[in-house]
């Protein structure tokens, strides 16, 4: 038995394959680009995940299909910008005529709006649900979690997303300062998929793994 995975993203593909303790194959999901992506309206990731895997979990009859949600959550902005992570300056039209990549823009916007507020108030964790289904049905949810600070400028040039502005106070790193192998370790969505497969095993303990 193969898990099919809804995305190409090789990050993640990494992260969860670094969390495999079972030894599972793991591939993206078959003919993913020329399925249309539902849309990502719930308010939780919790939400966003099992709509993402109930539907695709249809296009791959038989088949347990892998979908997640992540994000930032900033504590002194209310878990702002959460499920709208990927989308925090798009949404509040933060230089919108920009050239600038998406990430770059919406790290600009948090150092923004957290303008003000000190060092000691900025706890924010990345924070990843994955949800598996077969067939149209939920059969497990995994959550996982790093927590972290929000610094006032950028450090580093790995990884992506807010990488660069969340500080690990027990590395004295930020994420994008992280060489890649130390990084796995503390990968959200890695340890969001370790969750996953444990409530998974009843599902695959009579399942051969080739």
């Amino acid at each position: 038995m193969t898990l099919y995975v809804a995305t190409s993203n090789p990050g993640k593909l990494r992260d969860f394959a670094a969390a495999d303790t079972l030894h599972i194959p793991i591939e993206p999901l078959p003919n993913l680009a020329d399925i249309a992506p539902p849309p990502e309206d719930e308010p939780t990731f919790e939400g966003n995940a099992i709509a993402k895997a109930l539907y695709y979990s249809h296009h791959a009859p038989g088949e347990i299909v892998i979908a997640d949600d992540s994000g930032l959550e900033v504590d002194a902005l209310h878990g702002a910008p959460g499920v709208r992570s990927a989308r925090f300056a798009e949404d509040h039209n933060f230089l919108p005529m920009s050239p600038l990549p998406p990430d770059e823009r919406n790290n600009l916007y948090l150092v923004e709006t957290l303008t003000g507020v000190p060092l000691s108030d900025r706890e924010a964790r990345y924070h990843c649900v994955l949800a598996a289904a077969r067939n149209g049905h939920i059969l497990a949810i995994g959550h996982g979690a790093v927590e972290g600070e929000i610094l006032t400028a950028p450090r580093g040039s790995g990884g992506f997303g807010y990488d660069p502005l969340f500080y690990l106070p027990t590395h004295h790193r930020t994420m994008a300062e992280l060489d890649l192998a130390t990084k796995l370790t503390l990968s959200h969505r890695g340890r969001a998929f370790a969750a996953l497969l444990k409530e998974l095993e009843p599902h695959l303990s009579s399942a051969k793994f080739t």
